[in-house]
């Protein structure tokens, strides 16, 4: 099997537990980056430093000690990396497909997941936060391996199943993070843009590096219906029948609409946004998590 057959969302599907899934996607993904210009980024060396107390005596140059007799350690660039958080949408519309195998939400968690061992593999603190309407979960940022365990266990107990105000969550958590941070926000975005957009500010005006993971149904982005079709909101379960083969351009025109409102928006305040489907391999997401942190450090 080849790596790109890795990386593709049917495939991970079909592994269901998910620590199992976050390995084969970062594995994957990083084996496909050895004839990259990316190639040793995820732990490049930069210099080396005297021994201190507390250090890993692993991280010892012995053939540097060997030629000074004295104890130098490889310091690595993931040290002066900046702590990151994967702030998940719990909103019972990510729970919604189509025809893909993953939910907006499967999709997002198992990104997460790999975003999760790929930042750990770095030595990179990662913390989660969850919400719909507000804050629920908090698991504060470590970068020991054992991280990686406890991050994921949460990560496959969550349910998409509420009601969400990402707006009002995303000012929450600006006020709950003291320090600068990455923000790794996974969310459909089905909602009113301008309270979003706002928090969005926020969180830079904080001094918060974010990246906007815009995570949408490969039927919501190419709306292959036919026919009258039967819609149901799934947070409020308003139902609405349409003429699909009519209302299809303008469709099309306004989720176009929509998320160019948040290209331009994310562009201008410095927010990196990925817009994805469920369709999306998962190294176009993770290449931009590595090209962000590259243009930042």
């Amino acid at each position: 099997m080849t790596v790109e057959k890795y990386l593709k969302p049917e495939v991970i599907n079909q592994i269901k537990r998910l620590d199992l899934r976050a390995q084969f996607v970062a594995k994957g993904f990083l084996q496909g980056l050895h004839a990259s210009p990316f190639h040793g980024f995820s732990v490049e060396f930069s210099e080396h430093r005297r021994y201190a107390a507390g250090d890993d005596p692993k991280d010892i140059d012995w053939l540097v000690y060997a030629k000074t007799d004295k104890y130098y350690v490889k310091k690595f660039e993931a040290e002066t990396n900046i702590t990151g958080y994967l702030v998940m949408d719990l909103s019972r519309s990510m729970g919604y497909t189509y025809r893909q195998e993953l939910t907006k939400f499967d999709y997002a968690i198992c990104l997460a997941a790999a975003l999760c061992y790929l930042m750990i593999y770095q030595q990179d603190p990662v913390g989660l936060l969850t919400f719909d309407q507000k804050v629920r979960d908090s698991l504060a940022p470590r970068s020991r391996r054992t991280q990686l365990g406890n991050l994921l266990s949460l990560l496959a107990r969550l349910k998409p199943e509420g009601q969400t105000d990402i707006g009002h969550s995303l000012i929450q958590i600006a006020a709950m993070l003291r320090h600068r941070s990455l923000v790794m926000l996974f969310s459909d975005l089905l909602t009113d843009p301008e309270p979003v957009i706002q928090a969005l500010r926020v969180l830079r005006h904080g001094g918060h590096d974010v990246i906007l993971f815009h995570i949408l149904d490969e039927a919501e982005v190419r709306f292959p219906f036919d026919g009258v079709v039967e819609f149901e909101d799934p947070e409020t379960a308003e139902k609405v029948q349409v003429d699909a083969s009519q209302c299809r351009d303008h469709y099309l025109a306004d989720m176009e609409a929509f998320r160019e409102t948040y290209r331009r928006e994310c562009f201008q305040t410095r927010i990196d946004y990925v817009p994805l489907d469920t369709s999306t391999q998962f190294d176009k997401a993770l290449m931009e998590y590595l090209v962000s942190r590259r243009n930042r450090f």
